[in-house]
């Protein structure tokens, strides 16, 4: 047909050549895993099974089941078991590992509708939205638990060591900001403004990086591919065991200069002072100029030039002392 289509009108449509090729190697590619993933009758020693209820599951029959990709049952408590589904890792879900990991990339990237349509563009899967949202949020679970262990370990300091290059100078920030929610995940929740409902919840962020150089005018130059991101909504207590978690990660323990920067809050510095004691604690440069400005707006509020030169004043004093 592509063919036929440039004989008669003479130019080439190779978009369409491209999508064409693509839906016949991934048919080829279908027929040659349905091949692979064919599985034999179990033999007389392998049509038992132990159940979780402690009885045995019998082999009944064996049954087709779709997949999309790039049988027992225990007369005791009823349940099904499936070990050829167990084996491939796709018990309970019509999408191999290859393909949920797509939807959980989309998913976690942008909102589920686009990534449904980012997946049939860029991949030519067909996916309901609501199956991107699934799988997303059931990875992220799995995620969130596995981070959980680990935080948990950290707790117990049972984390292993590294056997690596010291750090010369570690860096940890952190922020908070807002970030528009369901109203449902802010009942009860007061807002910033008294009597008036809160529309954000607050999402705690931290980066962990390294600089070891500084540019002409000496400000520091963060080390390229260093910096590595953490983030949750949850209580500054929680938060400041994920990111001691992550410095760890790091190389917080190597670090021979070890620094938390922040904008003043106090959730930022009681985080510094229980899980990095020792750290140098720096106000960011934004943050340090806007409370210099605040005191030179305060001193002349009314004559801008003495402000600015006031400000800068203040900043001079201020390192020198």
């Amino acid at each position: 047909m592509l063919f036929q289509g440039r004989r008669s009108t003479g130019s080439l449509d190779l978009e369409a050549i491209e999508m064409a090729v693509r839906a016949a190697m991934h048919q080829a590619g279908a027929k040659a895993i349905e091949r692979l993933l064919q599985c034999k009758v179990p033999g007389d020693q392998e049509r038992t099974l132990p159940c979780s209820c402690g009885a045995c599951a019998h082999y009944r029959e064996q049954r087709s089941k779709s997949v999309l990709t790039v049988l027992g049952l225990c007369s005791h408590c009823g349940n099904g078991q499936f070990p050829a589904d167990l084996e491939l890792d796709i018990h309970q879900t019509g999408f191999s590992p290859g393909v949920r990991r797509m939807m959980a990339l989309v998913g976690q990237q942008s909102p589920f509708d686009h990534g449904r349509e980012e997946l049939k563009v860029l991949a030519g899967l067909e996916v309901t939205t609501k199956s991107v949202e699934r799988v997303a949020e059931a990875i992220g679970e799995d995620i969130a638990q596995r981070e959980h262990h680990d935080i948990q370990r950290a707790i117990q300091l049972d984390l292993p060591l590294v056997l690596a290059d010291p750090v010369p100078v570690l860096y940890v920030l952190m922020d908070g900001t807002g970030i528009p929610v369901r109203k449902t995940e802010t009942a009860g929740r007061k807002g910033k403004n008294d009597g008036q409902p809160a529309r954000t919840r607050e999402v705690k962020l931290g980066c962990v990086f390294t600089q070891t150089g500084w540019d002409d005018e000496g400000y520091a130059i963060r080390d390229l591919d260093s910096t590595t991101y953490t983030g949750s909504i949850e209580t500054a207590d929680s938060f400041g065991k994920r990111l001691y978690l992550e410095a760890w990660n790091c190389g917080w323990s190597r670090a021979e200069t070890k620094v938390v920067i922040g904008d003043g809050a106090e959730w930022i510095w009681n985080i510094a002072d229980q899980h990095f004691p020792g750290a140098i604690q720096i106000v960011d440069l934004f943050h340090a100029r806007q409370h210099l400005w605040t005191i030179a707006r305060s001193l002349y509020p009314l004559d801008r030039p003495l402000r600015i030169d006031g400000s800068y004043a203040i900043s001079r004093s201020s390192t020198t002392a």
